[in-house]
């Protein structure tokens, strides 16, 4: 199969592709990534070589580009988003450009050449929230809360409509919050890991209480490929880790594994529109495709922390090129 991988040099992306060049080592990969700050093609060093691996710079909303790929590949799998929800409440704009309209230039691309599967990745942020109880299922209506998921969830619906009016065999995924090695040090863990190695306090919105359901970015590659092989085409699957945790949960795991107490903690003032509690329900992908996640929370989280004590270095020229960029 010839595989075209959007925002393949990104956390999710990067290690989807290392797992199809393992899982599948005759696979063709394309990685379109425009390499915005998230960005980061240093993630797939240890597979720049692979001759079945090529790497071209460029956005998913350059029509001219994006055609001239497609009519060469079998299938699309697109990672390629804007995802920081603080950053989409600040410049919303920037997210229907990428999510929305990047969404659509592949879908068009797909379209004129007939491509085998077109299958969009997305979040359990499109549901809304949650009360105390209950879980979002692939029948759950959509209701976004932040211009971040409103965007995915608009790029869902895209999805849908080229699905019923083309014909288009397109599949739609819907994940809980990823976490494990080569995470964009932005979001919650690497977030945190980075701010305590720089013996800095961690920024814990409201009261911490916030629910979150976890899972390992590589038991969610294998997912995504159980879904583009054996998925039924027009259909949503949510992939979840059944771990649900507060903030504050995961805030202590991480003071603990490196040495540090409440001290480290500074309470902030609640993000603008942050959902209370997300909680995703596995059924009909383990029913239906047979897969389940194959690492423990515990076992995970261990890993992850890890990874980044280890690999600090990684973390320093994150912050680097960010600098750079202000």
């Amino acid at each position: 199969m010839n595989l075209l991988v959007t925002g393949g040099a990104g956390f999710i992306g990067s290690c989807y592709i290392r797992h199809i060049l393992t899982k599948h080592p005759d696979y063709k990969i394309i990685n379109l990534d425009a390499l915005t700050y998230a960005g980061n093609i240093e993630n797939l060093d240890d597979i720049k070589n692979n001759p079945n691996y090529t790497f071209i710079k460029g956005n998913i909303c350059d029509r001219n580009l994006v055609f001239d790929i497609v009519r060469d590949v079998d299938a699309i799998v697109n990672f390629a988003a804007e995802s920081h929800v603080d950053n989409s409440i600040k410049h919303p704009e920037i997210f229907i450009e990428t999510n929305v309209q990047g969404t659509l230039t592949l879908l068009q691309a797909a379209r004129e050449y007939n491509i085998q599967r077109y299958l969009q990745v997305s979040t359990d942020e499109v549901y809304g929230t949650l009360g105390k109880t209950g879980y979002f299922y692939e029948t759950t209506p959509l209701a976004p809360n932040s211009p971040y998921s409103a965007s995915k969830a608009s790029a869902d619906m895209l999805v849908r409509a080229y699905r019923e009016t083309y014909g288009l065999a397109t599949l739609n995924t819907r994940c809980s919050n990823n976490y494990g090695p080569y995470q964009y040090p932005e979001k919650l863990i690497p977030y945190f890991i980075s701010q305590l190695l720089k013996s800095e306090k961690v920024p814990v919105y409201g009261d911490g209480m916030n629910i979150r359901d976890w899972l390992y970015v590589y038991d969610h590659a294998e997912a995504i490929d159980v879904v583009l092989h054996k998925g039924k085409v027009g259909e949503v699957y949510n992939i979840g880790g059944h771990n649900e945790k507060t903030n504050l949960e995961i805030t202590h795991l991480i003071l603990e594994a490196m040495g540090k107490d409440e001290s480290s903690i500074k309470y902030v003032e609640d993000r603008l529109g942050h959902d209370r509690r997300y909680a995703i329900s596995n059924d009909k992908i383990t029913a239906q495709l047979g897969w389940k996640p194959s690492i423990t929370f515990e076992e995970g989280i261990k890993l992850t922390i890890e990874w980044y004590l280890n690999n600090q270095n990684w973390i320093k020229s994150i912050e680097e090129k960010k600098a750079s960029l202000v």
